[in-house]
């Protein structure tokens, strides 16, 4: 079938092989990940829906928006896959969110602590400065050559300090430059396999729409 269509075949392939080497580059993160002064930002995994109810309370998860089965299964493997590279331990911190505690508890790799500075401020954007800064306080006096700390945190959070956007369960690398400050290592996927199907289903999907305009196309002829 694809042999009919040479740069379909051409683009998948080049989609696979982009996927392998971007599954190289997270394979070395999280190698890198063991050898101190480094931090690994964390966006909770899987909560259906976007934002909180309006009466959402800290420490009352139903107000929240919380996990899923299918986020609680990705906050697992998230563990499995840093264990599997030789990670067993970090600082785990989380924020003080149900879903980021729930999928830091998950992750497990130690015992979690809430941190204020990791709560969202997506529906308070007014507090985005003073919550980054307290984050990178935080950041400013940690040890450019402990252990591996992990922190669970928000969509908004972690684009504020590193200026990457993540989807849920994804992460960003720091490491800690022992001056006070960070250096974005990089976005890392927890599933590259995923995200590979992920990208040739979005390009079948546009293959069939591009199919369907040319016959549209045709039809008004």
């Amino acid at each position: 079938m694809l042999i009919q269509y040479p740069f379909i075949t051409f683009c998948i392939v080049s989609l696979f092989l982009s996927a392998a080497t971007d599954a190289g580059a997270d394979k070395a993160m999280i190698d890198a990940l063991n050898a101190g002064g480094y931090v690994l930002l964390v966006r909770h995994a899987f909560a259906p829906g976007q934002g909180d109810p309006i009466h959402f309370k800290i420490g009352d998860c139903a107000t929240q928006r919380n996990l899923d089965d299918r986020g609680r299964a990705q906050a697992r493997a998230i563990g499995s896959r840093l264990r599997a590279g030789g990670i067993a331990s970090a600082r785990v911190y989380s924020s003080q969110w149900c879903r980021s505690r729930e999928t830091a508890e998950l992750i497990a790799l130690g015992p979690v602590t809430e941190l204020p500075a990791l709560n969202s401020f997506f529906q308070q954007p007014k507090l985005s400065e003073t919550t980054l800064a307290a984050m990178k306080a935080f950041l400013a006096q940690q040890p450019p050559d402990g252990e591996l700390i992990l922190l669970v945190t928000h969509f908004v959070n972690i684009s504020g300090l590193a200026g990457i956007t993540v989807s849920s369960g994804d992460g960003v690398v720091l490491q800690l430059t022992g001056r006070g400050d960070y250096r974005v290592v990089g976005r890392l996927a927890f599933d590259p396999n995923e995200r590979a199907w992920l990208v040739v289903d979005r390009f079948k999907a546009k293959s069939v729409q591009s199919k369907a305009r040319h016959a549209l196309f045709m039809m008004r002829l």
